[in-house]
Formats: C-alpha cells, sequence, structure tokens
C-alpha cells in the first residue's frame, strides 16, 4: 500500500498593500520550503529570481487582483491579505487567510472582522476622518513569521 501524494500548496499575495519586509518574508519561506508563491498586484513587482516565486501583473480596477486569487486558490494554499472581504471569500474556498501582521482570519472572527470594516467605511462615507492602520512593528513581523511558520509546519507533517 502506497501512501497518497500529498496536495501541492500554493502562496497567493494579494501584493498591492502587502508590506516589502513580509515580502521579503515570504520570498525566503517560499525557497527554503520549496513551496510556489504568486504575488497578484495592479502594478509590476520585483520578486527574487526562484523557480518558486512569480508575480501576476492584473489589469487596474476595483478588486481585479482579488477575483485572480478567489479564481485560482485551492484548499489548503495560504493567502496573504489586509483585504477582508478577500479573505472571506478564501475561507469559504477551504483556504487560509492571513494578515501581514500575523493575524489568521478565521469563520470565528469573520464576520466580526467584516462588520467593523463595513462600518469604518461607513464612518469614512459619512465623512469622518478614520486614520489608516498603523506602522507595522517588529512584534507584527514576529507573529506573522510565526504564523506563516506554524502553516508551512503542518504542510510539511502530511
Amino acid at each position: 500500500m502506497t501512501d497518497a501524494p500529498t496536495p501541492k500548496v500554493h502562496i497567493w499575495v494579494d501584493a498591492d498593500a502587502c508590506p516589502a519586509v513580509i515580502k521579503e518574508i515570504l520570498f525566503r519561506a517560499a525557497e527554503r520550503a520549496g513551496i510556489e508563491m504568486t504575488l497578484v498586484a495592479n502594478h509590476w513587482l520585483r520578486t527574487p529570481p526562484s523557480r518558486f516565486i512569480r508575480s501576476i501583473q492584473v489589469p487596474p480596477g476595483l478588486d481585479v487582483a482579488d477575483s485572480v486569487i478567489v479564481e485560482r486558490v485551492q484548499p489548503g494554499d495560504l493567502v496573504v491579505t489586509q483585504d477582508i472581504p478577500l479573505a472571506a471569500l478564501v475561507l469559504d474556498k477551504k483556504a487560509v487567510a492571513l494578515n501581514p501582521r500575523g493575524d489568521l482570519y478565521t469563520p470565528n472572527n469573520m464576520a466580526e472582522r467584516l462588520s467593523m470594516r463595513n462600518f469604518m467605511e461607513e464612518l469614512r462615507g459619512a465623512g469622518v476622518q478614520t486614520g489608516g492602520p498603523p506602522p507595522l512593528h517588529a512584534r507584527d513581523k514576529q507573529a506573522f513569521a510565526a504564523q506563516l511558520d506554524r502553516w508551512l509546519a503542518k504542510r510539511s507533517a502530511r
């Protein structure tokens, strides 16, 4: 009896808003683990020479990159995004969604996150200045790297 082959997983990066330092962590991890990674953005991206790393440039437009990711993501894949509606769609496809601060999006926290996002959107629509996200700190990078390592470890344990 032979073991069934381990399904190939893929890392997808919603790269338009992904911080450069997080991309660097992802580049090293993809190379180290031998996992294919695709960055999707509506502008040209520089990627290191690697047989595992590539990028897709999509036309400008609302949610074009998101649509490409959702169309291609498979169960078990990892999607790195700050976009909460994209994360919800990724979870619906049984993939894993992680934001660049190391927070996993889960079915348990998605409704609350969508609610808060919609509330903030309403405030901005009413002219209230809500500010942007706080700067990325060293602890955020560490939290992201730790979550990524946990996801990679689960893949190699299969």
